[in-house]
């Protein structure tokens, strides 16, 4: 049998190849899943997509009309899939439930030490032998206070980062993590953390109720200094509102991951090109700010035990099996 993976990363390539070897064919697609490119798959019984594939319904109905019966998502997040219509047409859907959480928290905390201490700039200055010290002061993190929006996995890897800097903690969640608490972490309502929290960040999923849960009310208690952190979905921050606070001259720093539109942008080569997101653009001009296209996962360790995943999601589905990665199960056999 032969898998078609779509929106292989050359990174990913040699590992998915070789996680596959002696199993199944694979064959790796550098193009992202869409409405264009989703009839290649036609005759493949499993694909495997990225987080950027578009798996709305018009896709899902020209895969299923190609004789695809699996998707094998390459991601945890799994808000570009339309699962309502993918278990109407009889798609088998799952994706990978976890990876190294250390490899997101640890980037956040990259993300967030490079806008505190101006690195992007520092660079490209020392890069023209201009080794001035005038707009890159920054500041201690020890005894300021981290507001940890989301406290699973990676949160809590976040946080305990965070302790480690000896800074005071805040959270946010539906539920409280133990070994948060034992950290020391004090759980409050979130426009408590948006107010008092010098460094934020977010690890919550994006969810209806998650939607923009950074929008103009949210980001206008925040302190005037504070450093804002995304590496969980770009829908979590109503990225117009944010323009309108940084364009007020707020915030030391944000640290962008991921964008609310990013969706055909990255992962992409747009340098001849160019966008025509103005809100994106209006973005990276912003000297605070550092935009990174969703590479927080991106780590030999966390790249392997995703598509070690895959891998076994593809297995399961053929041995008739159904595991806790499976967001829609086999139709019933007739």
């Amino acid at each position: 049998m032969e898998i078609l993976a779509f929106g292989v990363q050359s990174d990913e390539k040699p590992l998915i190849e070789k996680a596959f070897a002696g199993l199944h064919d694979v064959r790796c697609l550098d193009v992202f899943l869409t409405e264009d490119t989703a009839p290649i798959a036609a005759g493949h019984e499993i694909i495997s997509t990225s987080v950027n594939a578009d798996l709305g319904s018009r896709v899902l109905q020209t895969l299923a009309a190609g004789g695809t019966q699996m998707i094998a998502q390459r991601s945890t997040g799994f808000n570009n899939i339309d699962l309502d219509v993918a278990e109407r047409l009889g798609l088998r859907v799952a994706r990978v439930s976890y990876y190294s959480p250390y490899s997101v928290a640890e980037f956040a905390w990259a993300l967030a030490m490079a806008v505190n201490r101006r690195i992007v700039r520092a660079v490209s200055r020392t890069r023209d032998f201009d080794f001035r010290l005038h707009g890159l002061l920054g500041r201690d993190m020890h005894g300021r206070t981290a507001g940890v929006v989301g406290t699973g996995k990676i949160g809590e890897a976040f946080a305990r980062i965070a302790h480690g800097f000896g800074m005071e903690l805040l959270g946010w969640d539906i539920a409280e993590n133990p070994a948060c608490t034992a950290l020391g972490m004090t759980y409050v309502d979130k426009e408590r953390l948006f107010a008092e929290a010098d460094l934020i960040s977010l690890h919550v999923p994006l969810l209806p109720a998650t939607q923009h849960i950074i929008g103009e009310e949210a980001l206008s208690v925040m302190k005037d200094d504070a450093i804002l952190i995304n590496s969980s979905r770009g829908g979590l921050i109503d990225s117009r509102a944010l323009v309108t606070e940084l364009r007020a001259g707020r915030f030391t720093g944000v640290g962008l991951d991921v964008y609310e539109a990013e969706a055909g942008l990255f992962y992409v080569d747009k340098s001849v090109e160019g966008i025509d997101d103005d809100t994106l653009a209006r973005l990276v001009t912003f000297p605070n700010v550092i935009v990174t296209s969703h590479q927080a996962y991106y780590t030999s360790d966390a790249v392997g035990q995703i598509i070690d995943a895959t891998v076994q999601n593809v297995t399961d589905h053929l041995a008739g099996r159904r595991s806790d990665n499976v967001l829609v199960p086999a139709p019933p056999a007739s």
